[in-house]
């Protein structure tokens, strides 16, 4: 227990730019979400009570946990996040899409990366951070949160919105005369992580918890009570 909640309470950061992952309630305003009931999860097998704090942003996540003004966080695995973050395997798996105009030419994701092509995309999220490394013509073009992105890609009249496939199939219901092209640019691992300041056994005892989650049935479950559709539970592995 004094490994992941040193001071008797865990503190969960819990990121709503990923709505595949977490979001308020539209009545209540409580959390909720896959990340969420994991978190409290974690507190009930820990014996602790748990603190939510909500976070509009990956980055900014990344940050709380990396300050170790949270003891566990939900992060999509990256190199660059793994400065200050130590990570358990992915728990669940998470498909990167393009959305654009209905009118655009572009129809495949392989005809994005061309030049004078703009692509909005969530500051610090982890297509941000896949993006940046491999998009080597079109410009990229950054919304300050996931959720924002399609707004911007709008209001700014931008060629691509890129993100999570379930955020551009909702935007794309919401918003008329725009289209999700087919497939995916990326798969997107969603991992929980301790500050890397931490003793090795508190990534140890988080990664064996998250083992345990998956293999139960735990996170397909929550993936299915929640709704969440394109999101699948990753394959078991080991502490590496």
């Amino acid at each position: 227990m004094r490994a992941l909640a040193p001071d008797g309470t865990l503190r969960a950061s819990i990121n709503l730019g990923n709505p595949v992952l977490a979001s308020r309630d539209a009545a209540t305003g409580a959390l909720k979400g896959v990340s969420v009931d994991l978190a409290q999860e974690l507190g009930r097998q820990l014996g602790v009570p748990v603190e939510l704090k909500a976070v509009d942003a990956a980055g900014k996540s990344v940050e709380v946990v990396r300050a170790g003004a949270a003891d566990v966080g939900f992060f999509a695995i990256d190199p660059v996040r793994g400065e200050g973050v130590s990570f358990t395997a992915a728990y669940v798996v998470i498909e990167g899409a393009y959305l654009v105009r209905a009118d655009s030419p572009l129809t495949a994701n392989a005809q994005v990366d061309r030049p004078g092509t703009t692509v909005v995309v969530g500051k610090g999220s982890a297509y941000d951070l896949f993006l940046t490394r491999e998009i080597k013509q079109a410009t990229l073009v950054r919304a300050p949160t996931s959720p924002q992105v399609v707004d911007e890609f709008l209001s700014r009249k931008l060629d691509v919105a890129a993100g999570v496939r379930q955020q551009l199939e909702a935007d794309a219901q919401r918003v008329p005369g725009v289209r999700v092209l087919p497939g995916r640019f990326m798969v997107i691992e969603q991992a929980m992580g301790v500050p890397a300041s931490r003793p090795p056994l508190a990534r140890a005892t988080l990664h064996a918890f998250v083992e345990r989650m998956k293999a139960s049935g735990f996170v397909a479950t929550a993936l299915k009570r929640h709704g969440i559709e394109g999101a699948a539970v990753a394959d078991p592995a080991p502490l590496r």
